[in-house]
């Protein structure tokens, strides 16, 4: 160890300066020990909390796994068909090109900005209120939502008259398609709800759908409100996760609504 003296000093003063240095030493020494056992008390905690979450995760019941269509928007009808919409322009095309065959029906909005929704037949004939529930989905879904329209234009069309070929000195991007031939037009007001089926699946749709499939529900308003922090109130009432809530909602803003029952709907 070296030291160094200063010669315009006593022996004295010099002593009295290294005495000072060593109690500061000292001290930072006592201050680093108690950071030091201050971290390795929050890294144990830490630790703890990390080991006891798959504890209650396991508590809740084994991890549900997914149906295929749970990766696109869907829900099913009143009537019990299946209906599924392209959550993007990717899913758009899967919807179309994978999944839209003979007997299904097929639905879109007049304006850009909508999914496209089809109705699984499954060789079966598909009965009115399931076509006019599959409008409603495709309204909900669609921009015109987003915007706060209280009215919006859909129609209804066929496997056969949905094509990915554009109109001469026309471009189709991803997730557009071109429609052609006599549709059938459906004018809808919004009327959107989302609750838990007997299967766990958390399912968003049309009122009368949802309530054909769930005990409970909570309508969803076009509105202000964030889609998280509304996520986050059925994630409670439900006991769904909130990621799973977040899924189910319409785009953009919303306003969370009443409780809905099958046999009644109260305030919430």
């Amino acid at each position: 160890m070296r030291i160094i003296i200063d010669t315009r000093q006593t022996v004295e003063q010099n002593a009295a300066l290294y005495y000072e240095r060593a109690k500061k030493a000292k001290r930072k020494l006592e201050g680093t020990k108690r950071a030091i056992a201050k971290t390795r008390d929050l890294l144990a905690k830490e630790a703890a909390g990390l080991a006891e979450k798959p504890t209650a995760r396991v508590a809740k019941g084994p991890i549900r796994k997914r149906d295929w269509f749970e990766a696109f928007r869907w829900f099913y009808s009143s009537d019990g068909f299946l209906c599924i919409g392209g959550r993007d322009a990717t899913t758009n095309e899967v919807v179309i090109k994978k999944h839209a065959l003979e007997g299904d029906a097929i639905f879109h909005t007049d304006m850009a900005g909508s999914p496209f929704v089809v109705v699984k037949s499954d060789g079966k004939e598909i009965p009115v209120s399931t076509r006019e529930e599959a409008a409603m989905f495709t309204a909900c879904a669609s921009r015109a939502w987003k915007s706060g329209a209280g009215s919006i234009e859909v129609f209804g069309a066929r496997p056969d008259q949905v094509s990915k070929t554009p109109n001469p000195g026309e471009y189709m991007p991803k997730g557009a398609f071109v429609v052609r031939g006599a549709r059938d037009q459906y004018r809808v007001q919004p009327s959107y709800a989302v609750g838990k089926d007997a299967e766990g699946r958390v399912m968003g749709g049309p009122q009368t759908a949802v309530l054909k499939h769930c005990e409970m529900a909570f309508s969803i308003l076009q509105g202000e409100e964030k889609a998280s922090d509304v996520a986050k109130r059925l994630a409670h009432n439900l006991e769904i996760p909130i990621d799973d809530a977040l899924r189910a909602l319409p785009p953009g803003n919303v306003k969370f609504g009443k409780r809905l029952t099958a046999s009644k709907a109260q305030d919430q």
